[in-house]
């Protein structure tokens, strides 16, 4: 499972993760910080990432153009890096489910 984090969670969050997600990237890592959405979307389907977000633009693009990419929006609210990464690490199963299932475009996670 390849996950993508938007700029608006740590890069911090790979290392926290890595066990569980190994393949995962955020956008500042990869020198998409400044990118657009449609860019970071683009580069995601390109590469077989699924985008995880706290922003509702993801999924507009999804609801535009189409999947791939899937998305994770995070409903969480303002919350630690270390939150996030443990929140991921409990719904593995559900999250591999989604990433698996090629009609479901965008997972809600609060």
């Amino acid at each position: 499972m390849k996950l993508l984090f938007d700029q608006n969670i740590s890069f911090r969050i790979i290392n926290k993760i890595a066990l569980v997600y190994p393949n995962s990237e955020q956008v500042r890592r990869l020198q998409l910080e400044n990118s657009s959405d449609l860019e970071i979307w683009t580069f995601a389907k390109n590469n077989n990432y699924t985008i995880i977000t706290f922003d509702s633009d993801f999924f507009d693009l999804t609801n535009l153009y189409g999947h791939p990419p899937k998305i994770i929006w995070l409903k969480t609210g303002n919350t630690s890096t270390k939150e996030i990464a443990q929140l991921l690490i409990n719904k593995v199963d559900l999250i591999k489910e989604f990433i698996e299932n090629d009609e479901i475009a965008c997972l809600e996670i609060e």
